[in-house]
């Protein structure tokens, strides 16, 4: 019940801000979105339409017109409507853009900068790391294609993967959910612990947070991939750890509660096990002596943790470089 009152709340502040073209987002110019990134950093999203486009009106009466996909969008991103034929001259990344020609429905230089020669509408452009790293996305995008373009983004998943790949993922989490996958054994921390006293294992922990979409996606996928899944429960006692957790949990001889962490409430475990270093999601693993010996704070793939595991899950580092422990695996494969 509390879900659904949460739901109508957000729909009526969005209906509250609908424009001419049946779009909730709170779209701005070139030069606005830029200002406010100066204060407050944050990706851009760019719907690069023309007039005479009945797709990129479409798209701004359906997938612009979702509540909750223009909720995130103006809570998470500046949003910039970009007519790939008009006149104005537009300073963008510190450089100015012009029209092309003062003739109707001829290409702008900025378009041309996002799109080269394919001139396709609508497209979309996700910029993110202070506009340095962009993503172009062509063509009509409804809920469930826009859905990880955006979580990509916000959630930094573009750093240390390629969109095909967290694409592949997420749509395995949420739509093709019949992909090969193993049932593998987790356990809560205090679980762990007292088998980890029994019969010594490494510990990977992989910590999540509800806020978190891309740790849905990994919680849904990663460990559970055939890739993964025999190495981890052979070799790693795998914990699924909320950040958020209240538990008071002894770990080391230390206590661990939830506490307000950087302005966030979090159990100091994480903080502890990730020295201090936490981000969403994270993984984590612990030695036989419950020493942090690695921390991921990274979506991962399962081709991607793989390798990882293996350096660490057969003892490798002990007594070679990741980089030449990558190599040789690089030539196994």
């Amino acid at each position: 019940m509390k879900t659904k009152i949460l739901f109508v709340l957000l729909f009526i502040n969005c209906l509250g801000h609908s424009q001419e073209d049946g779009s909730l987002v709170k779209w701005l110019s070139f030069k606005e979105a830029q200002e406010k990134n100066k204060t407050i950093p944050r990706p851009f999203i760019i719907d690069i339409y023309t007039d005479w486009c009945g797709w990129c009106k479409h798209m701004m009466k359906t997938t612009y017109a979702n509540p909750v996909i223009a909720e995130y969008i103006n809570t998470y991103f500046y949003p910039v409507k970009f007519n790939a034929e008009g006149k104005d001259t537009i300073e963008y990344d510190g450089k100015k853009y012009f029209p092309t020609s003062p003739l109707p429905k001829t290409t702008h230089e900025l378009a041309i900068k996002f799109l080269g020669t394919q001139f396709s509408y609508p497209s979309t452009i996700l910029a993110g790391n202070n506009l340095q790293f962009n993503i172009l996305a062509q063509g009509y995008l409804d809920e469930k294609k826009i859905e990880p373009l955006l979580i990509f983004m916000v959630e930094n998943v573009f750093q240390t993967n390629i969109y095909d790949d967290f694409s592949q993922q997420y749509n395995r989490a949420y739509v093709d959910t019949a992909f090969a996958k193993k049932a593998i054994r987790t356990y809560t921390i205090m679980e762990a612990l007292a088998l980890q006293r029994k019969q010594p294992k490494k510990l990977l922990v992989n910590i999540y947070a509800n806020f978190c979409n891309s740790c849905k996606v990994m919680n849904r996928t990663t460990f559970v991939d055939t890739l993964v899944a025999d190495y981890i429960e052979k070799n790693f006692y795998l914990v699924n750890f909320d950040a958020e957790s209240s538990d008071t949990i002894i770990f080391n001889n230390e206590k661990c509660f939830k506490q307000v962490i950087n302005n966030y409430p979090f159990n100091s475990f994480v903080t502890k096990i990730t020295n201090g270093h936490l981000t969403f999601p994270s993984i984590v693993i612990l030695d036989e002596n419950l020493s942090t010996i690695n921390v991921l704070n990274s979506f991962q793939h399962p081709k991607n943790l793989k390798p990882v595991l293996q350096f660490f899950g057969g003892n490798y580092y002990k007594n070679q470089k990741w980089e030449d422990f990558y190599k040789q695996y690089q030539v196994k494969k």
